[in-house]
């Protein structure tokens, strides 16, 4: 299950806001040994701040195992967003039908139950349930930063990102700019390779702001 938190019910879903950002501590500067902004054993920085919308995957057992965050980029400027640094001089998306996605992190065990690819049932899972909440606010496209390796995740899952501009290395990784496309097609791609039977994505409402 994709549960979808909103910034209006923050309050009722603290436990799960700590959890994904002890999550992304774990992924991010444990793992992948990213530079990134930590306090503890969380994973902070300053988008965080912009009260995004959050996807967390949860098990059946219902632990949270992996998250996405996305915000509007009709609502962000060129010092809140690390877009303008990969698209090599070309126009940061401004619209109410792409919104922006980053901190996609997968924290699983090994033994996970796997899906087309070899890859992880849970990937295909938030993946279907982005483009299902795509699909709620009208969205044409998510934009997002990412890294090679991240890159080649969403080409296996038939989800190929549209690049931006050219790659570029940044610490111990390469990163790579480009558009997610929000449609019936990408959806269904999803969710026959995922072999997942219908919607993922849950919410009491879905009140995101366009």
């Amino acid at each position: 299950m994709i549960q979808l938190i909103t910034p209006e019910y923050y309050g009722e879903f603290v436990h799960e806001l700590a959890e994904i950002h002890r999550l992304r501590y774990r992924v991010f500067k444990q793992r992948l040994d990213w530079s990134v902004e930590t306090s503890g054993d969380m994973e902070i920085d300053e988008f965080d701040v912009l009260r995004p919308v959050h996807l967390l995957n949860r098990s059946t057992a219902g632990h949270i195992q992996g998250c996405v965050r996305l915000l509007p980029s009709n609502r962000l400027n060129d010092a809140e967003r690390h877009l303008p640094h990969s698209s090599r001089g070309q126009p940061a998306p401004r619209s109410r039908q792409i919104w922006e996605s980053s901190r996609f992190a997968l924290d699983i065990p090994p033994d996970a139950p796997k899906a087309s690819g070899g890859l992880a049932a849970a990937t295909y899972e938030r993946t279907a349930g982005m483009i299902e909440f795509g699909f709620s606010i009208e969205l044409s496209e998510i934009v997002t930063v990412t890294d090679a390796r991240m890159e080649r995740v969403l080409r296996r899952a038939g989800w190929p990102l549209r690049p931006i501009g050219k790659a570029r290395p940044l610490g111990n990784t390469v990163e790579i700019a480009g558009y997610l496309e929000v449609s019936t097609g990408a959806l269904e791609q999803i969710r026959k390779m995922g072999r997942i039977a219908g919607p993922v994505l849950w919410a009491p409402v879905i009140r995101a702001a366009a």
